[in-house]
């Protein structure tokens, strides 16, 4: 079996696919012989642009707008997934946002729309694609937590809640769906160099944060975007409710 046919005449819902690690988690199940819907909430030309990417290859994509928290807009996503292609068979909860403060600085505003976007968002996007899921007795869920959501992170506790709550969210649901041969489980990146928070940090704090990684380097998207793609695959088909990190070893 090739690359080009693990995925082959399946279809694949990327949420925040339009940048980061996203993006890359698309390209890549485009890649495998997925047709994946790029979901994006602001990015148009963005998610335009990784789509078009995709068709340049000679792969299949579409894009679609959509705020997963709305429960109207993670509805009409679905359908219109199914609409397009008549199926689905992967959905990949990658969709998130970050309102970093500490906690007695932390507005109520911060803390809801965090867990509505990281945490809501995956509930309503899984309870819409879900029932197409088990009507094909198969498919593939993955959630995007976060090392945080695992061991907590100073001005973070909105996002550790909300990553923490996807877990739980996972190993429930995966119990759930067990016996219709769907697979529902999560990745824990730890810090991954997609252009944001590690080109943001002090060359003092890359040094303290890669201290603590035994591998000694930040991650890449494409280290996530390679565990989606296998646990999206035909050899993963026996692991469910896993939390896998990927974090060079820095939390376990």
């Amino acid at each position: 079996m090739t690359e080009a046919q693990r995925l082959s005449e399946q279809v694949a819902l990327v949420t925040g696919a339009s940048r980061g690690i996203g993006a890359v988690i698309a390209r890549r199940l485009a890649v495998d012989g997925a047709r994946v819907a790029v979901n994006y909430q602001a990015s148009e030309e963005a998610a335009r642009q990784v789509a078009q990417g995709i068709t340049d290859v000679g792969g299949e994509a579409v894009v679609m707008s959509g705020d997963v928290s709305r429960e109207e807009d993670a509805d009409a996503l679905v359908k219109s997934v199914i609409e397009q292609w008549g199926r689905i068979d992967i959905l990949v909860n990658n969709a998130g946002i970050t309102r970093d403060r500490l906690l007695l600085r932390m507005t109520p505003d911060d803390w809801d729309r965090v867990l509505e976007v990281n945490l809501r968002g995956a509930f309503l996007c899984t309870k819409y694609v879900m029932p197409h899921l088990i009507r094909r007795r198969q498919g593939r869920v993955v959630n995007i937590s976060s090392v945080v959501g695992i061991g907590g992170n100073a001005g973070q506790a909105n996002y550790a809640a909300s990553k923490a709550g996807l877990i739980g969210f996972t190993k429930a649901v995966a119990r759930e769906v067990a016996s219709r041969n769907i697979t529902v489980n999560a990745l824990a990146p730890g810090f991954i160099d997609t252009g944001g928070m590690v080109d943001q940090m002090t060359e003092e704090a890359r040094k303290t944060v890669l201290g603590r990684i035994p591998m000694e380097r930040f991650g890449s998207a494409d280290d996530v975007a390679e565990a989606v793609s296998f646990l999206c695959g035909p050899g993963a088909g026996y692991i469910t409710g896993q939390v896998i990190t990927i974090d060079g070893g820095m939390v376990g």
